[in-house]
């Protein structure tokens, strides 16, 4: 269980987080919030790219600067589409981040192939990443990040940029990647997360306005639908502090 108690963050004048408590178990959770809503922040924070100001990150109970390398091998994030190299292949990429990760060479073209498999990018491999698509490349982020099987995924706006049928592939995708995982996904797309999601986290100016399931969301603010929801919240479409366990 990834837990977060208090967590702050300022940058000098701004205050980009008040106050989040959140309980993270298995399944999907959509972060939904409109731009600069600090979602990038508290994402950056869970990762431990990023000292809060304030409060605690913990898994399983235990703070996640005592844990270390654990922790970061538990750990999987793709973050929004950056340091991309194109002269590499995907392949190449993968063997690079894994390296990173401290997957021994002997292991790497199993555990590669088994990624690639995973997102449907097999016969791509052998492609200059400078060739791929929006998608391929979404996916490529992604294959990088479940390398090692993390049971704890991050991904920052994974559908950004991309065509309805792409979406619908990431969308897939991270649904078969929850079983026995927690996965948290950053997005301002309403309709990304909404059929995928076991719970939403609502996120307005660096607090948690609400959050639960779908179904739960709706009924408390008398919505037909999760985008009905959004829109009496943040007053905008999402196309494209109080505390919560969840």
């Amino acid at each position: 269980m990834l837990e977060l108690y208090d967590i702050s963050k300022r940058y000098r004048d701004k205050l980009a987080l008040t106050d989040i408590f959140l309980e993270l178990d298995v399944g999907v959770y959509g972060l939904l919030g409109p731009n600069g809503a600090g979602k990038s922040t508290l994402m950056n924070i869970i990762t431990g790219n990023l000292r809060p100001t304030g409060g605690r990150v913990l898994w399983n109970g235990t703070e996640i600067d005592a844990l270390g390398a654990q922790y970061r091998a538990l750990l999987g994030y793709a973050p929004q589409q950056q340091g991309m190299y194109d002269a590499f292949s995907g392949r190449r990429f993968l063997s690079y981040m894994a390296t990173l990760k401290g997957i021994p060479g002997r292991e790497q073209p199993e555990e590669i192939g088994r990624v690639l498999k995973r997102v449907n990018m097999t016969a791509e491999a052998g492609r200059p990443i400078g060739t791929y698509s929006g998608g391929m490349k979404q996916r490529l982020l992604i294959a990088q990040a479940i390398l090692g099987d993390p049971k704890l995924i991050i991904l920052d706006e994974p559908t950004a940029g991309l065509d309805p049928r792409e979406r619908v592939r990431i969308r897939e995708l991270i649904s078969e990647l929850s079983e026995n995982r927690t996965v948290l996904v950053s997005t301002h797309v309403v309709s990304d997360i909404e059929t995928i999601a076991d719970e939403i986290i609502l996120l307005k100016s660096g607090e948690i306005v609400d959050c639960g399931s779908v179904e739960e969301l709706c009924e408390i603010h008398g919505a037909a639908s999760l985008e009905d929801v959004y829109m009496r919240l943040f007053g905008e479409e999402g196309e494209d502090g109080p505390s919560c366990a969840v």
